[in-house]
Parts: structure tokens; C-alpha cells; sequence
């Protein structure tokens, strides 16, 4: 049985004054606080999102 690759998220930036599309992004991500880490699938729906709001978080982790 095959592993789900997994990536680990940081947001190291806030969604105040930002546009409400990037906002829903990140509540996507399951992040909404600086400095919340969430694992996520790697898949490109995912990474589609991160590079959406690439200004507001990190990649901590790939596995």
C-alpha cells in the first residue's frame, strides 16, 4: 500500500486587507492564524492553493 504525500503549511503572514478570494483560501487550508501549521495532501488541487496565497505562507515539510 502506497503513502499519500503529504506537505506541512505555515502561515507566516495575516488575511487582514487582503482579497476575500484569498482569504476563503486560507480558512481552505485550514489556516486563518499566523503562525498555524496545517498537513496537507500533496496534490495540484493543493498546491494551486499555496501558490494562490504563496505570499502569505511557507512550506514547511514535504514527504
Amino acid at each position: 500500500m502506497a503513502t499519500a504525500k503529504t506537505i506541512k503549511v505555515e502561515q507566516t503572514a495575516s488575511a487582514i486587507r487582503r482579497h476575500s478570494s484569498q482569504r476563503e483560501t486560507l480558512i481552505g487550508l485550514r489556516l486563518n492564524k499566523i503562525g498555524r501549521v496545517s498537513e496537507l495532501q500533496d496534490s495540484p488541487a493543493v498546491r494551486g492553493m499555496i501558490a494562490k496565497v504563496k505570499h502569505l505562507v511557507r512550506i514547511v515539510d514535504e514527504k
